[in-house]
């Protein structure tokens, strides 16, 4: 894959994700960067990806990028744990333009939160399988001891808007009750989905317990990017956001409300060809 640079401060930033988790970052980042233009993809016909190979996810992480492509982006945000894990390295490589993941940020949030150096993550399994923020949290802090859980059922659940009642707690108390144990201070929500499920998370966590949204993080972390190569966008005026999702635009309106924080507009269907 192969891609010439993108002159036009004007142009807009790409953001993908598996699904409409990745709003959570993409509304965070245009929060702070509101002259800015994004193309967000959600890859919503593949959803999750959580729960695929390490080889099937970089093949639709590069498909993702590739798409974003045709919309001449300046920058790329890969506003999923999972595909960040698996693909940020191999795109950096591929892509002559900056590209951003989310687990760095989050990892940096986590080491500026802790008081007692103890951490936990959450994620996907591909995301723990991967051990992305154990590597990354130790190269920060070496010192820290990392506790890490996968939580497959999250997502699904996060995707149907099923945020509360007692299916939800049973769930969350049958994954998180392990590290309830481990005397953490900290805990990472490894996965852009999860941000929806944070009043159950902390409820079973506890209170004195912080949870850290690698949201906030990326979009200082793109904002820092745009700066350094300087290629921020010189209008005055408020950015646009054009979505694309590979499945049901209707769905993705219905569920994406939840995590965009109001009504999505400009929403088109695409097809990825792999």
């Amino acid at each position: 894959m192969t891609h010439s640079p993108v002159n036009n401060h004007d142009a807009p930033i790409g953001i993908f994700d598996s699904g409409v988790g990745g709003l959570t970052v993409c509304r965070q980042i245009a929060r702070q960067l509101p002259r800015e233009h994004f193309v967000y993809l959600g890859d919503t016909a593949r959803v999750p990806y959580g729960s695929k190979s390490q080889s099937t996810i970089l093949c639709y992480a590069r498909a993702c990028a590739r798409l974003l492509l045709e919309h001449d982006i300046k920058a790329l945000v890969i506003a999923c744990n999972t595909a960040t894990a698996y693909a940020l390295e191999a795109l950096q490589e591929e892509l002559s333009i900056p590209v951003i993941g989310v687990v760095e940020p989050g990892a940096l949030a986590a080491v500026k939160h802790t008081q007692r150096g103890k951490v936990g993550v959450i994620g996907t399994r591909a995301l723990i399988t991967s051990r992305a923020y154990e590597q990354i949290l130790a190269s920060l802090a070496p010192d820290l001891s990392v506790f890490t859980q996968a939580c497959p059922l999250f997502v699904p659940f996060a995707e149907e808007g099923w945020t509360e009642g007692k299916a939800i707690h049973a769930v969350a108390h049958q994954y998180l009750e392990g590290l309830t144990k481990k005397n953490i201070d900290t805990l990472v929500l490894g996965c852009t989905h999860y941000p929806l499920l944070r009043q159950v998370i902390q409820e079973v966590m506890g209170p004195e317990v912080v949870l850290v949204d690698s949201a906030e993080e990326t979009a200082k972390a793109v904002a820092a990017v745009l700066e350094v190569k300087q290629i921020q966008n010189s209008s005055s005026a408020e950015g646009k956001t054009l979505f694309l999702v590979t499945d049901s635009p209707e769905t993705f309106a219905y569920t994406g409300e939840k995590f965009w924080g109001a009504a999505l507009k400009s929403i088109q269907w695409t097809d990825i060809c792999l």
